[in-house]
């Protein structure tokens, strides 16, 4: 949800620090390089310190900085804080993706999906809450003026109005938005302490050393096949995601209302099938639904090259898009823990691929977008990325089986040797005999 609300609520934060759109950009570098550098603390963290404390922790500092962001009056320090928050849902992110680990191992795999679900169900509602619910309206930049009833240590005057660091927006919808969400925050918050001063940490700690021999021999390669795997899979996500809207609208000729449709259907279908796949996950292997994601996302990528020009297709090609990609992530982690354990570093090392896939691929895909506008640069982004996930899956899957399959003769040997001297004892009884 936190994450989701800066989309509709992003004219209303420009005009409260009195900048334009294009000037306030920098807030989503500033938290996805915050993200980056939280999937990392929250990978070491997470190996030391009790789990459920440090979410709770986390969820803490996001609430603090939630509440936070509709005060900010420079754009400098909105910077700063969508900087922290990307922290601290980088350490959220990888701590429930670890805790998850913990408690069910690769038996998980409904858990994880339920978890993935409930990201897609936070950003769905997210937007709802801030334009609908809370009736989020923009204000004109040109009649926007400070309340005279800010306190005095924020504006006890003109001159300090312009230079305040925080004070009370102009739109009151907009700060009720966030406290709503900050408010939601804060009670899960305390829910995580709760437990965590309720139950002990003996449990978890014994399981994830039991867990830590489980170590598969290509464990390192792995983690670097699945980090590349996620670098190309959100990165095509969310460039699509991104820019499905402008390129029907500029290369379609849809209407707006038609474009915010068929951008609608995608998200719509990906929840959708997240939430399904909770239900799968219980009678389907990761690995199966790995494949059939991968099966999915091409056959629509190749449509979506082909038909580019076809509103018809976009549609279906959307749904299906949306649809194939929904379980691929939890999915992917859940395949992983079935051939070696994931840590928090480990975590974190392929939630950090997954961070910068979503950083370049949309910035290179729009870069080459403008430049070539009649060509679905989009498009083809999207298919490459397909065709690499789809290659690449199969020599991870390779890999693993490789490294069963040694571990199985391994044990095999240190069997036989056990047998040996009851054998060589029955022969010599039976050459005396």
């Amino acid at each position: 949800m936190t994450a989701a609300a800066l989309g509709p609520t992003f004219q209303d934060l420009a005009t409260n620090v009195n900048q334009n759109i294009s000037s306030l950009s920098q807030i989503f570098v500033g938290r996805a390089f915050g993200s980056l550098g939280g999937f990392v603390i929250g990978g070491v963290l997470f190996d030391c310190m009790n789990h459920v404390l440090l979410l709770g922790v986390a969820m803490l500092m996001t609430t603090v900085t939630v509440y936070l962001i509709p005060l900010c009056k420079t754009v400098a320090l909105l910077v700063v804080v969508m900087s922290v928050i990307g922290v601290t849902l980088g350490i959220v992110d990888t701590g429930g993706n670890v805790l998850i680990l913990t408690l069910w191992g690769d038996r998980g795999a409904p858990h994880m999906q339920a978890l993935h679900f409930s990201f897609a169900l936070g950003a769905f509602l997210a937007p709802l809450l801030a334009k609908v619910a809370l009736g989020t309206t923009t204000v004109s930049a040109e009649n926007h003026t400070e309340p005279a009833s800010l306190p005095s240590a924020l504006n006890g005057s003109p001159e300090a109005a312009s230079d305040a660091l925080f004070g009370v927006p102009a739109n009151l919808n907009l700060l009720w938005a966030y406290v709503a969400i900050g408010s939601y925050l804060f009670v899960v918050s305390v829910f995580l302490f709760a437990l965590f001063f309720k139950k002990s940490a003996r449990h978890g700690k014994s399981a994830v050393s039991g867990q830590r021999s489980r170590r598969a021999k290509y464990h390192k390669a792995l983690l670097c096949l699945l980090f590349l795997f996620f670098f190309f899979y959100v990165g095509a996500e969310v460039t699509y995601g991104s820019y499905v809207f402008l390129f029907a609208t500029t290369h379609v000729g849809m209407e707006e209302s038609e474009a915010a449709g068929l951008n609608s259907i995608f998200w719509a279908t990906f929840a959708a099938c997240r939430g399904l796949a909770i239900f799968f996950a219980a009678c389907l292997q990761p690995g199966t639904m790995i494949v059939l994601s991968n099966v999915g996302s091409l056959a629509s990528c190749v449509f979506l090259v082909l038909f580019d020009k076809s509103p018809l297709c976009l549609w279906i090609a959307s749904s299906v898009y949306g649809a194939s990609m929904a379980t691929m992530f939890p999915s992917g982690v859940s395949w992983l823990e079935q051939h070696t354990t994931i840590d928090g570093k480990s975590a974190a090392f392929i939630l950090v691929g997954a961070g910068l896939g979503l950083m370049a691929i949309p910035t290179g895909a729009g870069e080459l977008q403008g430049q070539y506008p009649d060509l679905p640069i989009v498009f083809y982004s999207c298919l490459g990325s397909a065709i690499f996930t789809t290659l690449l899956f199969p020599v991870m899957h390779k890999l693993a089986t490789l490294s069963r399959e040694r571990t199985q003769r391994k044990h095999r040997k240190n069997k036989d040797p056990k047998a040996l001297p009851f054998s060589f004892g029955m022969m010599r009884k039976g050459r005396r005999d």
